[in-house]
């Protein structure tokens, strides 16, 4: 095999590959005297099918199958030993045919840039720090008392924390909404989440109640033909209820699997479970800091374009999904993505390349509790650590996470972190 690199591009590369026509040859002769021992055809006696036979029903296919494993195996070996690291998958173009007794094929790729030794040392890397406190499971178990409240129809006027029911008809400068009649919607008052005018607007009147109002929407309104807009609002209350909170009883803890130990049981859970979130939000708040801190400190590294591209692709993938979801119109380009794309391919870059220099690998035993905290948060966990152990992407895509991990805490210990003290809410509030 004669190989030949030629530079077309920064990161670019276009590699030559010669290989004797011999071997294809071979190949492909061995692949027929194989087919012809195990394929059955009418006609035919198990494993008695002449070559010949094989070449007319299945030469076409053998000789492609064989040319694909051929330029996959000798690409491979082709970079193994120019010592290069495509970045995306080659653009291969090759005839196929022999010429002066050889096949030549071409392979044109983006390499990894070389960004040398990754010094992490003058990094300033705030480490965020908390902890769960009584208050903050307090907080959680009235969550939970408010997920599980009841609501009751009451006569009197609504008020802050109540569920309306209503019917309500828009109307401004050259629109309408709904085009006929009214439309029938509810909301808690103080959700916000029919907008802060129009609940308020609710405040006081009771069921049966008919009045008028003028508001303005808000741009991000989630009605978009009413989004931004003033309008004069026609409202008829329905159904005006209030909440229902259930008493922190043995009943109430039961619902949550807790049969035995009460409120010190149940108050263990609760901790247990906000110990277990913060630990999981705190370790994702180190690894943005450290992402953050890396990407901006080599702003100026040469980033391989393929892996840009198809970075903004996935990106736009994903957000025309939720806009889908979220009933929302989506008319984005992987244009508009390409500098978070960079921003995210640079890091994850940098991430492999600490990885590789210092040597870092997935701990399993690591590995193994990240995946037994993930299950922990279902009902059946057994059964999503197989879902795992069957799935070799599901564990990849695993262990990648923890190696992250493992590189943020390696920079931490290298570089030049401070601790931040947050308290629990501030600590679980996106950043």
């Amino acid at each position: 095999m004669q190989v030949s690199v030629e530079n077309v591009g920064s990161l670019e590369r276009k590699l030559t590959v010669r290989i004797p026509a011999g071997e294809f040859d071979t190949r492909v002769n061995s692949r027929l005297a194989e087919m012809s021992r195990s394929t059955r055809l009418k006609g035919f006696r198990p494993g008695k099918v002449p070559v010949k036979v094989i070449e007319q029903r299945f030469g076409a296919q053998i000789r492609g199958e064989t040319m694909s494993e051929l330029v996959r195996t000798s690409f491979q070996q082709a970079v193994d030993e120019q010592k290069l690291r495509p970045a995306v998958a080659p653009s291969i173009s090759t005839s196929g045919r022999p010429v002066d007794g050889e096949i030549e094929y071409t392979a044109t790729f983006e390499i990894l840039p070389d960004v040398g030794k990754i010094d992490v040392t003058a990094l300033a890397i705030n480490k965020p720090v908390a902890s769960v406190a009584d208050v903050d499971v307090d907080t959680m178990i009235d969550t939970l008392r408010q997920q599980r409240r009841t609501w009751a129809p009451v006569e009197r006027g609504a008020q802050a924390g109540d569920m309306v029911l209503f019917e309500f008809a828009a109307r401004g400068e050259g629109f309408s909404h709904p085009a006929q009649g009214s439309e029938r919607v509810g909301t808690i008052i103080g959700s916000a989440a029919m907008g802060k005018e129009l609940e308020a607007a609710l405040i006081g009147h009771a069921t049966g109640d008919e009045f008028n109002a003028d508001l303005a929407f808000a741009a991000d309104f989630r009605i978009t033909a009413l989004a931004g807009k003033q309008a004069n609002v026609t409202l008829k209350i329905i159904r005006v209820q209030e909440a229902k909170l259930p008493e922190i009883d043995a009943a109430f803890i039961a619902t949550f699997g807790i049969e035995d130990g009460g409120m010190e049981k149940f108050r263990a859970d609760v901790r247990a479970n906000l110990e277990r979130e913060l630990k999981s939000m705190l370790s994702m708040r180190l690894k943005n800091e450290v992402v953050q801190k890396l990407v901006d400190a080599h702003a100026g590294i040469d980033v391989p374009k393929g892996m840009i591209e198809g970075e903004a692709r996935a990106l736009v993938q994903q957000a025309e999904a939720q806009a889908r979801q979220q009933g929302q119109p989506f008319n984005s380009t992987p244009a508009d993505f390409l500098d978070v794309a960079r921003r995210r391919v640079t890091a994850g870059m940098l991430i492999g390349e600490l990885a590789r220099q210092n040597d870092i690998r997935p701990d399993s035993r690591r590995v193994a509790e990240t995946l037994a905290t993930i299950a922990s948060t279902y009902e059946e966990p057994e059964q999503v650590v197989e879902l795992y152990q069957r799935d070799p992407q599901l564990m990849s895509s695993l262990q990648n996470r923890v190696l992250e991990d493992q590189v943020a805490d390696w920079v931490v210990g290298h570089a030049q972190a401070t601790e931040q003290q947050l308290s629990f809410t501030e600590a679980m509030r996106p950043a």
